[in-house]
């Protein structure tokens, strides 16, 4: 495989450097991309700043300080912050051949920290020559691309929170706790799925071969720790740790209700920490807001419709 420098393949630029905190929030404004990890680097949507453009779509962005080396494309025009590297492209590339320098910049990650951060030495990071990328990420479904970001359901949902009304979690799930393998007899081996007390990759920290102890279709909710209310929805029989309690519905919940839900639940994180446990008891008598239909029942239908209207809703 051939290598060269980040800058043989791409112009290496600084971002824009505004500071969020002055900028005006707009829902349906211009992606802010900052130093994180999650959220393809979008940390928030501003209004158009007044004599300042949007840096261009298609543009690689990697965060040189924080989360360091994040390297994310960039769909849309965006605004950045500090610290925020953007690459374009010198020759023609495909969307599937950036997201697979994007990986490949992300690959470097380890080489970094706080104290020593990729601002000096980014476009000198050696990467595969375009014509050493592998042939399948040319050929890779992001057909994606043009249908990642679209919603199943072309509408505008409003949801009026002055109408949602308190049930106890006891009366829509039966709680149980989380059961598996201890954590030690795992390699990380095996095709079932191990959830535990994480808030990334859908709470799964590794795999085993032990017989899967709790069923598909169910929600894991971290009951302690810094992930405490991180919630997923788990579409294949697991196992656990006991940090993990199970929620299993008492209704017919498909997996757009399962989203809505769980990003509920996770809105219960500031209650919670090391000191005070989000046990079993206090789970059942905790109370979640939902919309309802006209004879007062959790609107399952409405929360299933308004996950299809977001973008993305296509992908999941």
């Amino acid at each position: 495989m051939k290598l060269v420098s980040v800058a043989d393949l791409f112009e290496v630029r600084y971002g824009s450097n505004l500071e969020l905190n002055k900028q005006a929030i707009d829902p349906d404004g211009v992606p802010f991309v900052s130093r994180t990890a999650k959220n393809n680097g979008v940390s928030a949507r501003i209004c158009l700043v007044e004599g300042l453009n949007p840096l261009p779509a298609g543009s690689i962005t990697v965060a040189c300080g924080g989360s360091v080396m994040e390297s994310f494309l960039q769909s849309e025009p965006f605004y950045s912050g500090r610290d925020l590297y953007y690459l374009t492209a010198k020759v023609d590339m495909s969307s599937q051949e950036k997201i697979f320098y994007c990986a490949c910049l992300r690959a470097n990650k380890y080489r970094y920290n706080y104290g020593r951060q990729a601002n000096r030495t980014l476009s000198e990071i050696k990467i595969p020559s375009l014509d050493s990328v592998p042939e399948w990420v040319r050929h890779a479904n992001i057909a994606a691309a043009d249908n990642i970001s679209k919603s199943l359901i072309d509408e505008v949902l409003e949801l009026d929170l002055s109408a949602l009304k308190p049930f106890k979690y006891e009366d829509i799930f039966e709680i149980d706790r989380g059961r598996g393998p201890r954590k030690k007899e795992l390699n990380g081996v095996g095709k079932y799925p191990f959830v535990s007390a994480s808030e990334f990759n859908n709470g799964v920290t590794s795999k085993t071969d032990h017989a899967p102890m709790h069923q598909a279709g169910v929600i894991s909710v971290v009951r302690n720790g810094n992930s405490v209310a991180n919630a997923f929805y788990q579409d294949k029989p697991f196992c656990s740790t006991e940090d993990v309690h199970i929620f299993t519905p008492k209704f017919n919940m498909n997996k757009y209700v399962a989203l809505f839900l769980c990003a509920l639940i996770k809105k219960e994180r500031y209650r919670y920490s090391y000191g005070r446990k989000w046990g079993i008891a206090r789970m059942k008598e905790s109370l979640i807001y939902l919309p309802v239909d006209g004879d007062s029942a959790p609107d399952w239908l409405f929360m299933e419709r308004y996950i299809k209207t977001l973008q993305f809703s296509a992908s999941i």
